[in-house]
């Protein structure tokens, strides 16, 4: 899952919040670096991330990629599943995705110690919405881009639009499965902490 499956999951609390999200961009063991909420925040994204990885749906979306873009498939997934739940938010969270994006917003803006790449992202990311920007699915070549990017093979990434488009309808299709069981998820897990 990308960043707003994440901070949906994750709970609606600013320490929540903000560990959704911390999960990106925090490595290696918790040390107590962080506040006992926030690291509760990063934990949960680790478990939603270990369930996601295993989970038979994910495995049989990832097939449906040709086997040379496989091993890109797990990014490709997280950002479109992004796209599916912008898209079809008012089926998967009661709030308006404006009201719930500001929200996100105005807790990045006001939390002084964000860890490394998120500080510098953070004020991007508001200033041009990335979160509910998910909902048009061009903005997912961009979103593309920037990860290509970041990659030692960028190359690896060349096409990926047109795939995602080819995929449109069994990606949301999978989306639509397995969305509601990983909600589930994360509500069990947030009740079992």
């Amino acid at each position: 899952m990308n960043y707003l499956a994440h901070l949906h999951l994750g709970g609606s609390q600013p320490a929540q919040l903000l560990g959704s999200l911390y999960g990106d961009f925090v490595k290696g063991p918790l040390a107590g670096n962080w506040p006992t909420e926030i690291e509760a925040g990063i934990r949960l994204h680790r478990r939603i991330d270990a369930y996601t990885d295993s989970h038979p749906l994910i495995t049989q979306a990832k097939l449906r990629f040709p086997a040379e873009r496989r091993r890109m498939a797990g990014i490709l997934l997280d950002i479109f599943f992004d796209h599916c739940l912008a898209r079809d938010w008012p089926l998967y969270a009661p709030e308006p995705l404006t009201l719930f994006t500001h929200n996100v917003y105005q807790v990045l803006g006001a939390e002084a110690n964000l860890p490394g790449r998120l500080a510098l992202i953070a004020p991007r990311m508001a200033a041009q919405d990335w979160l509910g920007s998910y909902r048009d699915f061009a903005v997912l070549e961009q979103v593309i881009q920037g990860m290509s990017r970041r990659l030692s093979r960028p190359e690896a990434l060349a096409g990926a639009m047109d795939e995602l488009e080819r995929l449109y309808q069994p990606l949301s299709e999978d989306f639509q499965c397995f969305y509601p069981e990983l909600q589930a998820f994360a509500q069990d897990a947030k009740a079992r902490a």
